[in-house]
């Protein structure tokens, strides 16, 4: 009988493994791409027990310790580059040593959430140079001007679908526009941030629906999105950043392909996992919101940060702009394979390349 209870429970953990190694979109394959520490704290379980209670002796046993290790060390292979253990893949620099720094504050607001004193408490705790809201509506807009003194450049798109979005800016902000790249309901921002020291960044505000039973049935759109953007900023010659809610997790095989399509790189490779959502339940936390960005950054600071009220914890990225150095940082390169699945991808939903505005001319 025992035996029998870890056979099914090695079953199971096989399917949760491999079924997104599959190229489904449908949701709830999707889905299974997140949950990677809680499947790794499932398989650790199983074989702490396997070894107690089955007789390690018997040909079976060992199949089953076999296959949940070989399991285990998949889910680690995606998890272990969010971790202390591996080598950072962008370098860092004091903050008495940077050059030409800014920070970026990304925070998915949640829409009913009435705490705006919270984040403007924040904001004025971390003095952000950029404040990047999502899920803002216009109740939040109303709140947040009174940033606006110190924050004179924005761009406001307020939604009451949950895909409201708001930039505000110390820094100005040239050739702004919004698009609705693939879905008619779902914004995008596109901007040329203008660094004290003369030089643009090109950016990219991003926060495409989830694939779930309450949204899209199947990832296409969200993947399409991203793709799109990941193509435009590859041919860039400018130093370039993309952030948002991307709903989806660090370590999924569609964020692993914008990272390989688009040349960027991610700052939390080899210093942890800044998981963002949930902030109320520690058991079900995953890396939902990001930031990248061209080698010609360098990081000086990443900080988790709470926001009272809402699902999502806040992300502060401090970077240093380095000019004509990529410092011997090496990001991940597309195949043909890769970029063969990406424009396919693309090319579902209808969108190119060429749609993603180029605000660095």
């Amino acid at each position: 009988m025992v035996f029998i209870l870890f056979l099914l429970a090695t079953i199971i953990i096989a399917i949760i493994t491999l079924l997104p190694l599959s190229r489904h979109e449908v949701w709830w394959i999707r889905g299974l791409d997140f949950p990677r520490m809680q499947f790794i704290t499932l398989i650790v379980l199983t074989l702490v027990l396997a070894c107690w209670l089955l007789d390690m002796s018997r040909p079976g046993s060992q199949a089953l310790l076999a296959i949940n290790a070989a399991c285990l060390l998949y889910h680690c292979w995606w998890v272990l580059p969010y971790t202390r253990l591996h080598p950072v893949e962008v370098k860092s620099v004091p903050r008495g040593k940077a050059i030409h720094s800014f920070k970026i504050l990304t925070s998915n607001v949640l829409a009913s959430n009435r705490h705006a004193d919270c984040l403007i408490d924040l904001v004025k705790q971390h003095k952000p140079d950029i404040l990047v809201t999502l899920e803002s509506d216009s109740w939040w807009q109303q709140q947040l001007e009174a940033l606006e003194t110190d924050y004179p450049y924005t761009i406001k798109c307020p939604l009451d679908n949950l895909y409201g979005m708001h930039v505000y800016s110390r820094l100005p902000l040239e050739n702004s526009t919004i698009e609705y790249l693939v879905e008619p309901d779902v914004p995008s921002m596109h901007t040329q941030i203008r660094l004290p020291c003369g030089a643009r960044v090109r950016a990219h505000f991003v926060h495409p629906a989830p694939p779930s039973p309450t949204e899209n049935e199947e990832s296409v759109e969200r993947d399409a999105e991203l793709l799109a953007v990941a193509r435009s900023v590859a041919d860039a010659t400018f130093p370039v950043v993309v952030t948002g809610d991307l709903n989806d997790v660090a370590w999924s095989t569609t964020t692993r392909l914008f990272r390989k399509i688009s040349g960027l790189l991610d700052p939390r490779i080899g210093r942890g996992m800044f998981n963002t959502f949930h902030a109320e339940h520690w058991f079900i936390r995953w890396p939902l919101d990001h930031l990248f960005h061209s080698h010609h950054f360098r990081v000086i600071e990443l900080q988790r940060l709470t926001l009272t009220g809402s699902d999502h914890f806040a992300l502060l990225t401090s970077l240093d702009f380095r000019a004509g150095h990529n410092n011997g940082q090496r990001m991940l390169h597309a195949d043909a394979e890769d970029k063969q699945l990406a424009d396919d991808k693309i090319a579902s939903q209808d969108v190119k390349k060429s749609d993603v505005p180029v605000p660095v001319k």
